[in-house]
């Protein structure tokens, strides 16, 4: 026999406490439970453990909106991140609603009943009217692997940021990062303070920008009226700075070069290990907190290389030549451990087997509706953050049109709400997330597509989706509602 509720969210991280809390407050009379697959509240920032792990936006933009974000360090650490998300769904009684170790595995609707029936690896059974996917969009199993020639030839330890070892002792050790976004950038120096030496090797550069990690000393708390000014100011430069990125790609490049070359010692050119091939945001901009990466290359205690993997060896890792200094020979590289910061394996809804009335959903047919619900899925929206500013910033905004959804629907008597992809639509091919990065490229095939023209094309401004989320019409013309005195 299934339990049932009014609204199931799936995910206890960030997007899905944020959930809870717009549903208990937005919603009141409607009933909602949270199912988690692990066995703690946290989603990412309880999942990885590397060194130095911290959030790669600042969290008074990545904090929620309703607990404002008051300590000074606005790049903080995973362990202070993680207290945050814990201490605010204990504040709000979230805690209560959470299920845990219920890995949802299939969810099915039907339109008879107007319902979804979920099921979870355990074996138990959940059903809802409305089913809201906080999972994410990576595996939580495992990170993204590549099969490096001889990596089983190597002696030391070869370790994936997202399965950390508890006992992964580097001090006075020779490490070798594989990677250039933003977890091998916070990786370098973390492990530099103790390490031996740390080289970062990537195939290709990305586009760094330092910030200041903190708004005030370190050791003060920002009052709620200051954090949200810092908040406001925030939104405000992170969208200017992506606009302007897209209309003089050429121009912000050169900036960011520029302001890098400023931070290197003299032996580390910006070309070639930090010209990207690619325009500004085609990736995310990986930031560096105090500059603290460039650091610990004055320092001499980390390095980076620019090339190719041929192979790795039993003692470190083997470039293929491509300089005029080693054309025709390779270069090896030394080392005791090797961290490949390759990314992550992105999924979709959760990797949960969705079908409705009987018919699988294959996600890379979907068109995407407001960045959240799916054409020809009924009453089910996945939450998807931004590519280009803060995670929870578009969180927040699905989950409170979210209950603006369900809340109209009990208004109106209605069971069901279906995105419809209007006739002669123009097709567009172009993923959910259009982003060049390797982690987007490998699943893009999976991805739910964009349409030619709003509400069936993902906005990238938080500036100009608040009110389009806030106040636009649930009834935009879009959307198939069935109502009770409809059913059969």
């Amino acid at each position: 026999m299934s339990e049932r509720v009014d609204v199931l969210v799936v995910g206890a991280g960030l997007a899905g406490i944020d959930a809870g809390y717009r549903l208990q407050t937005e919603c009141p009379s409607k009933s909602y439970l949270i199912l988690e697959g692990r066995d703690a509240i946290g989603g990412t920032w309880d999942l990885f453990r590397y060194p130095g792990v911290r959030s790669d936006s600042d969290m008074f933009t990545l904090g929620f909106p309703f607990r404002p974000w008051r300590r000074a360090r606005a790049i903080a650490h995973g362990d202070t991140i993680l207290d945050y998300i814990r201490d605010t769904a204990d504040h709000y009684r979230i805690t209560e609603q959470i299920r845990f170790g219920r890995r949802v595995v299939s969810a099915h609707w039907s339109s008879a009943a107007a319902t979804w029936t979920v099921r979870t690896a355990n074996g138990e059974e959940y059903s809802c009217s409305f089913l809201y996917l906080c999972t994410g969009y990576y595996r939580y199993e495992a990170g993204y692997e590549v099969d490096f020639p001889g990596r089983d030839e190597f002696a030391g330890p070869v370790v994936h940021p997202q399965r950390w070892p508890d006992d992964l002792d580097y001090r006075d050790k020779r490490v070798v990062v594989i990677g250039s976004g933003a977890t091998a950038v916070t990786l370098v120096p973390a492990m530099a303070e103790t390490a031996a030496h740390v080289t970062m090797l990537q195939r290709s550069p990305s586009y760094f920008l330092s910030l200041a990690s903190g708004d005030a000393p370190a050791d003060s708390e920002i009052s709620r009226a200051g954090s949200r000014l810092i908040r406001g100011r925030n939104v405000l430069a992170t969208a200017l700075l992506y606009r302007v990125s897209r209309r003089w790609p050429d121009r912000v490049a050169r900036f960011l070069r520029d302001r890098v070359a400023r931070q290197l010692p003299a032996d580390v050119p910006v070309d070639p290990h930090f010209t990207p091939a690619y325009a500004p945001w085609d990736q995310r901009l990986c930031v560096v907190p105090d500059g603290d990466f460039f650091a610990a290359l004055r320092a001499g205690r980390a390095s980076v290389v620019t090339g190719s993997i041929a192979r790795f060896t039993s003692s470190g890792v083997r470039l293929a030549g491509r300089d005029t200094e080693t054309a025709g020979r390779d270069t090896e590289i030394p080392a005791d451990i090797i961290v490949t910061a390759t990314g992550l394996a992105m999924v979709t809804l959760g990797e949960i087997a969705v079908d409705v009335d009987g018919e699988p959903v294959d996600s890379g047919r979907l068109n995407v509706y407001k960045g959240m619900m799916f054409s020809g899925v009924p009453n089910l929206a996945w939450c998807v953050g931004y590519i280009n500013a803060s995670w929870t910033l578009r969180a927040d905004l699905t989950a409170r049109y979210v209950c603006r959804l369900v809340n109209y629907m009990d208004r109106h008597g209605i069971d069901a709400t279906t995105p419809v992809l209007p006739p002669g639509m123009p097709q567009v091919d172009e993923p959910l997330m259009a982003l060049s990065s390797g982690y987007v490229q490998r699943a893009a095939a999976h991805l739910p597509r964009q349409g030619a023209r709003r509400p069936w094309r993902m906005r990238t401004n938080y500036l100009t989706d608040l009110p389009a989320m806030r106040l636009g019409r649930i009834d935009d013309g879009n959307v198939r509602f069935v109502r009770v005195k409809e059913r059969v």
